[in-house]
């Protein structure tokens, strides 16, 4: 009995045991805090791959930008050198290349369009687009007009148009000087991205010189041969007819029309000249307002029609006057034109 007492009175006592209750909250706030980390590392890591992928994003962006841009100007160069001085290039040869300008300003509006902008990009891709838009428009126009601004019957006019679409370029000079380089730079600097900026970019050199007609036409005029070149053989177009949703217009008549949407007249123009006419130009003038389209090309003593919708849609009684514009040669435009008076019901 006594031997049992002090054995025991020799033993260390036993801590206490911790309730199993807390053992399990210790567990659980061990793992939660564990599981925590794990998420912040995880968050941490998507947010540097999203910012890495981004930043990569805008400066591919600003290095396609930067391309196109770069391919412009050389672009720009080479039609306005040639302007200032074709040298000994022929009227063919001058319109050829003016047509390879037309083409690739093409080329860079569609490369423009196709751009994978960045979410922040969405406003300096608007306001590219324009841009782009604007250049390619203005020198379809030019190139177009080109031939019978060389030749002599109709150059005052082709000229004329040709100083209008250098206004438009001059306009989306400003407009990319003003807000696309201004946007995507400031875009890139928000985003800490450094040495990336895209290049200025003024596709209309000599600040006003080529808004000037006399201008334009003093520099067409040294083009080799332009007059004798564009007008060499017989050239001449007729007026065959116009009608408006099939009925025929009868000049020096009135003629009922019933339409239910935007009436469109369609003109038949023959090439009574020897060689095929490029650019051909008819218009309709009515209550002051004058619509344009353009045949692209009438083979010689071929007929082609052009169509041109009426808007805004004249009511009631109207005159039109339908002209096909002479081309480069003509000597004899009398038979371009002609008046129809039209009720619209």
């Amino acid at each position: 009995m006594e031997d049992s007492l002090a054995s025991r009175q020799g033993r260390r006592p036993r801590p206490p045991r911790r309730p199993e209750r807390q053992q399990i909250l210790l567990r659980r706030g061990l793992a939660l805090g564990a599981g925590l980390l794990i998420l912040i590392l995880i968050v941490l890591g998507v947010r540097g791959c999203l910012d890495a992928r981004k930043d990569r994003a805008l400066k591919d962006y600003a290095g396609e930008v930067t391309q196109i841009v770069d391919e412009t100007d050389q672009t720009s160069q080479s039609f306005f050198a040639k302007l200032s001085d074709p040298g000994s290039l022929s009227v063919t040869e001058f319109i050829a290349e003016v047509s390879a300008d037309r083409s690739a300003l093409d080329n860079y509006a569609a490369r423009i369009d196709d751009l994978d902008a960045p979410g922040d990009m969405s406003e300096a891709q608007t306001a590219l687009e324009l841009t782009y838009d604007l250049r390619a428009g203005a020198m379809a126009e030019i190139a177009e007009k080109m031939r019978t601004a060389l030749g002599e019957v109709g150059s005052e006019k082709a000229t004329a148009a040709i100083s209008r679409q250098m206004l438009k370029l001059t306009a989306s000079d400003v407009l990319y000087s003003s807000v696309v380089r201004p946007e995507i730079d400031a875009v890139l600097a928000d985003n800490g991205i450094e040495g990336e900026d895209v290049p200025e970019s003024a596709f209309v050199p000599d600040g006003t010189k080529w808004l000037d007609e006399e201008e334009i036409s003093s520099a067409l005029g040294s083009v080799s041969g332009a007059a004798a070149e564009a007008t060499s053989g017989i050239h001449g177009l007729e007026l065959i007819g116009a009608s408006i949703s099939g009925t025929e217009l009868v000049p020096e008549s009135t003629t009922p029309v019933s339409v239910e949407e935007t009436p469109e007249v369609e003109v038949q123009v023959q090439n009574q000249g020897e060689s095929t006419e490029n650019g051909v130009t008819v218009s309709v003038t009515v209550g002051g307002n004058t619509l344009q389209e353009e045949i692209s090309t009438v083979a010689s003593l071929e007929t082609a029609t052009a169509v041109i919708a009426l808007t805004p849609a004249p009511e009631g009684e109207a005159t039109l006057e339908v002209e096909a514009e002479p081309v480069p040669g003509e000597k004899v435009p009398d038979n371009n034109v002609e008046t129809y008076t039209v009720v619209f019901e």
